[in-house]
């Protein structure tokens, strides 16, 4: 039987996606292999009857320019007890590819462990994809599909920030984000935004909704300050993954319960709440401001990839073949900005569960000192006298002061 590889995608889409399955089809049917593509992730790879498809030279070149992803998608995780080798022997599996974020990662990794326990040699290589650029990689390399997400972002932020300075308002962005902060902050830092919130800013303080909400009309009275009455918010919907569920609760936004009795956080829109608990708070104050929410997150995943990304994915899908035939397997396949291809094993960045551990906003760094100290627009103890025009107790307003820094 010709050997093959397999190709599966899990969890949300990227832009970049179909170039990474173009360009590593393309090197293998090459070299001689059988390229099977396999739809709905892990559920269609351990499934009974899994729905594949042969992946050709023609299919291969078609999809690389094209966003979303040609190969369905899931965020199926299966358990231990899911596990088959059946597919592998049946298709004489050489290497499997697997293209997603931590969760997929992790999956991979027990997959890859299960495989050898099972005397079945194949080799696994991970592609790392996500918009939330939130994977361990090396200082200073992305993962494919963040640049071309927040390409878009800042595309709809700016259109949102001239509709603020056009009506008079200010809007209330929340953006895409799990755990970490990645996207908001690119956005936000980017388009010059008055004020970015993300989870990594709570270093020294608990999240909470009212200190969310106090930045935000820091970054409002000081713009009154400086005669300006309209302006643009972002947050990242990372700060409610380190809220309690007491504080989310008491909110008082009504939310669906899960099975285990937790507010399910995907059934609403999170700048709604932002805004609502904004517009409730502003009213308390007596200050005068129209807001508005809006939502970036779906809009952002299924577009075409710039050019960065086409090039990055396309020498992550050459690296997968490049670390296959050095006889790699339980890693992830990096480039750095020369091309350099690097193996990045699983092990090396997983707990002690196997689970890979998501790559935050260093606060810390050149790049978010800058943007926070400098770029950012807020209440500080110079502007209290000032600002009394506006509140009467300008200290609840001090950025610092609200974190903690």
């Amino acid at each position: 039987m010709k050997e093959s590889i397999a190709i599966l995608c899990g969890g949300g889409p990227a832009p970049g996606i179909n170039s990474v399955i173009s360009s590593v089809s393309l090197v293998f049917l090459k070299s001689g292999y059988r390229v099977i593509g396999i739809h709905e992730g892990y559920k269609g790879l351990f499934a009974q009857n899994p729905t594949t498809i042969d992946i050709d030279f023609n299919f291969a070149d078609d999809i690389h320019k094209q966003g979303g992803s040609a190969l369905q998608m899931s965020r199926h995780k299966p358990k231990d007890s899911e596990f088959s080798t059946k597919f592998f022997t049946d298709n004489n599996v050489q290497l499997l590819v697997t293209i997603g974020g931590d969760d997929t990662a992790s999956t991979a990794n027990r997959i890859s462990k299960y495989l050898r326990k099972n005397d079945v040699s194949i080799q696994n290589i991970h592609v790392p994809k996500t918009i939330d650029n939130d994977l361990p990689l090396p200082p200073g390399i992305p993962t494919f599909g963040y640049h071309s997400a927040k390409q878009e972002g800042v595309r709809i932020s700016q259109t949102i920030y001239e509709d603020a300075r056009t009506s008079g308002n200010w809007f209330v962005l929340s953006a895409m984000g799990r755990e970490a902060g990645h996207l908001a902050f690119g956005i936000g830092a980017a388009c010059h935004f008055p004020m970015i919130i993300i989870p990594e800013m709570f270093d020294k303080v608990e999240v909470t909704f009212d200190r969310i909400v106090n930045l935000v009309i820091s970054a409002i009275v000081k713009r009154k300050i400086e005669g300006i009455d309209y302006g643009v918010a972002i947050i990242s919907e990372g700060v409610f993954h380190f809220m309690s569920d007491e504080e989310i609760e008491n909110s008082g936004i009504d939310f669906t319960y899960d099975d285990h009795g937790h507010p399910e956080l995907g059934n609403v829109s999170k700048a709604h709440i932002f805004n609502v608990l904004l517009q409730n708070r502003l009213k308390d104050l007596g200050i005068s401001v129209k807001s508005r929410p809006v939502e970036l997150g779906y809009e952002l995943r299924c577009v075409q990839p710039t050019a960065y990304d086409l090039m990055y994915c396309g020498m992550l899908g050459f690296g997968v073949k490049k670390l296959y035939d050095e006889g790699r397997t339980g890693c992830m396949v990096t480039a750095d900005t020369v091309g350099k291809i690097r193996p990045l094993y699983l092990d090396d960045v997983a707990d002690e569960q196997g689970k890979v551990q998501p790559r935050l906003v260093d606060m810390q760094g050149d790049k978010s000192q800058m943007v926070f100290n400098d770029g950012l627009q807020f209440v500080e103890p110079g502007d209290f006298s000032k600002a009394k025009n506006f509140i009467e107790d300008p200290a609840e307003l001090d950025f610092r002061a609200i974190l903690g820094w």
